[in-house]
């Protein structure tokens, strides 16, 4: 009877332990969340991730959430963007899109400004310049201005000129004047006639000689000849050259001095083929020189040179500069800017010459109607014939444009991502579109793209590079069918160097691995000497080493490393050395790829998506420990290595 009820107990207990349990379960589990509550809503998927990522370390994949091992940021999950995987299109959640912070505007319509930028020098106007020549054979006794680099003024007198011929002349002219008195009473007309005419010869040829009216009615007046005689200016100026020295025997037609009107000067830019379409007869232009730092100078394009420079690849563009103060000095060193405004179709506008009538030889005479130059005399030209486009029809239409951050220039190709305004979740869908010139900020689009649609201008390189996580298509890989069969690289296309300019180019990396290292490491001192390390190197390169092809891709580099080097002379601001370094990378690049780092066996190519305001920036290190120049110790290990380059 005891083990019986004992057993009823143990049951009745086991049957109660067991249904607390079920109550239990139910009630923990009505208050534990379910999938899909708080992760759909944060991640925007049905089920927990199991990997995550950084969106500005795309490399980084680990198995759960926490900051990223870089840049400190939450990671966020790997997202199947639902899409099909023959698509480049990307499809995340709203809290996902805030993270990678993604910004889009809309393709608009509107007048962009495109900025030319040039260097060259200035130099003498040829239209300004004199000679002082012997107009008769004779002996220089005196030269009066007897070195280069002097001012004068119209009259001064330069040189005493002792002559033979010229005593004879002067002995004709008193011979002439002393026949008029003689036969004054003459009442043969003819008589009188002839003899005035011979004075008047012989008084023209002195004139002719160089002697001025003064000097001729002083020789009369005085009524002796005299072997010597005085040249004086003809315009005033600067004597630049000074051809002869005192006892000095000349001929006609010998140079004695050079004088230039400084008051107006040239510069002579250098303007690129590529820059060409916004360059006009007319345009002002502004420029600086680092003689006056800080201060603006303004001219006007007065020539286009028809003809391109094979081996620099530019063209001369020479600007009239009024240099009243003389402060503007031949061989001088400018930087230049052209503010070009861009209508439809390309083309320059520019409301103060729209309409008007312009002179071809003298661009500062413009008018309201046609009629002749002030100057020249040569008839006024329409500004439309010179490529401006008029401003009331510029007004109908602007070009359509994107900002430059939109697009992601791939070689050959543009593309785009374009943003679902109707997509219930952000989603981003990648388009290849046709590009006109860049100008200043923006770009114009020829084709694939309508005005309003929605482009992303920030974020776009993280959208593709999570493509690339999730293996989808990226927009930033050549199509397959469109892919060469034998892609050559830059190296691929340029020849070998000589053994004697390897040795000249090398120093050219060592002083830019400095710059790195130093930049990485906070100091622009150090970052400072490096630049004045390389711009030496960059002159001491010989360039008739080079061949024909490999000149040609050297000029263009040359130029340049040449212009961003004349802005780091004046720069000592580490985050404006920051911005010049990133230029300067870019053809560094260029030329590891072209024919290897030279100086080192191997380098790499480093790449930091958040420099620069998220716009991503390159650079090259002859070692893979990545240190960032463009952060330093803020985010000095910010980014990863793209890619290696061996050295040849």
């Amino acid at each position: 009877m005891q083990s019986k009820k004992t057993t009823s107990v143990q049951v009745t207990v086991a049957i109660g332990l067991l249904l607390l349990g079920f109550w239990l379960r139910g009630f923990f589990g009505s208050h534990t969340p379910h999938r899909g509550t708080g992760q759909h809503d944060a991640l925007g998927q049905e089920e927990t991730p199991a990997r995550w990522t950084c969106s500005m370390h795309p490399e980084i994949d680990l198995p759960k959430a926490g900051p990223c091992p870089k840049c400190g940021m939450a990671l966020i999950p790997l997202i199947d963007d639902g899409g099909p995987d023959d698509l480049p299109q990307l499809r995340l959640s709203d809290s996902a899109a805030k993270l990678m912070d993604i910004q889009v505007v809309p393709v608009e319509r509107r007048f962009v400004t495109a900025t030319i930028r040039m260097v060259g020098r200035v130099d003498f106007d040829e239209t300004r310049l004199s000679t002082i020549a012997a107009r008769i054979p004779g002996r220089l006794d005196r030269l009066f201005v007897d070195y280069t680099g002097v001012p004068v003024k119209k009259g001064d007198h330069l040189v005493s000129l002792y002559s033979p011929e010229l005593l004879s002349a002067q002995v004709e002219l008193l011979q002439a004047l002393k026949s008029i008195e003689t036969i004054r009473r003459s009442e043969s007309t003819l008589l009188r006639q002839s003899t005035a005419a011979t004075l008047e010869a012989a008084r023209e040829k002195l004139r002719l000689w160089g002697l001025t009216g003064a000097q001729v009615a002083e020789i009369e007046e005085r009524g002796t000849a005299s072997d010597h005689m005085t040249i004086y200016a003809a315009t005033g100026g600067i004597v630049v050259h000074k051809n002869a020295v005192e006892g000095m025997y000349v001929q006609e037609g010998t140079q004695i001095y050079t004088i230039a009107d400084l008051s107006t000067v040239w510069i002579k830019l250098d303007a690129y083929e590529s820059d060409l379409q916004w360059l006009r007869y007319g345009q002002p232009v502004e420029f600086s020189t680092v003689s006056y730092p800080g201060q603006v100078f303004k001219g006007t394009i007065a020539f286009i040179d028809p003809v391109l420079d094979g081996k620099t690849r530019t063209v001369k563009i020479r600007v009239n500069v009024p240099n009243a103060d003389g402060r503007l000095k031949p061989d001088m060193f400018v930087t230049a800017v052209v503010h070009a405004q861009v209508a439809a179709g390309g083309k320059v506008m520019d409301a103060a010459l729209s309409g008007k009538w312009i002179c071809r030889m003298h661009p500062d005479i413009i008018k309201e109607a046609a009629g002749a130059c002030d100057l020249c005399e040569m008839p006024l030209v329409t500004t439309e014939s010179l490529g401006y486009v008029d401003d009331a029809l510029a007004q109908q239409q602007a070009p359509l444009v994107i900002p430059a951050s939109a697009a992601l220039r791939t070689g050959t190709r543009a593309v785009v991502y374009v943003k679902d305004p109707e997509a219930e979740r952000p989603t981003f869908s990648g388009r290849e579109v046709t590009l006109g010139p860049r100008a200043g900020d923006h770009y114009l689009v020829r084709d694939g793209l309508r005005e309003g649609e929605l482009v992303v201008v920030q974020g776009n390189f993280k959208i593709d590079a999570e493509l690339q996580i999730q293996a989808k298509p990226s927009m930033m890989s050549l199509k397959p069918e469109v892919a060469p069969a034998t892609a050559a690289t830059p190296a691929a296309r340029q020849p070998a160097l000589k053994p004697e300019l390897i040795e000249q180019l090398a120093p050219l990396f060592t002083a830019y691995f400095s710059m790195q290292q130093a930049l990485a490491a906070d100091d622009p001192n150090a970052a400072i000497l490096s630049t004045a390390g390389f711009s030496n190197a960059l002159k001491q390169v010989d360039m008739a080493l080079f061949g024909m092809e490999t000149h040609r891709f050297w000029m263009r580099s040359a130029r340049s490393l040449e212009d961003t080097m004349a802005k780091v002379t004046a720069t000592t601001d580490i985050v404006s050395l920051r911005e010049h370094f990133l230029q300067v990378s870019q053809v560094m690049i260029g030329l590891s790829q072209a024919w290897g780092p030279l100086g080192t066996d191997t380098a790499y190519v480093m790449h930091c998506p958040m420099a620069f305001d998220n716009q991503g920036g390159d650079w090259l290190q002859d070692n893979d420990a990545l240190l960032n120049p463009y952060f330093g110790a803020t985010m000095l290990h910010c980014g990863w290595k793209k890619s290696t380059i061996e050295g040849k």
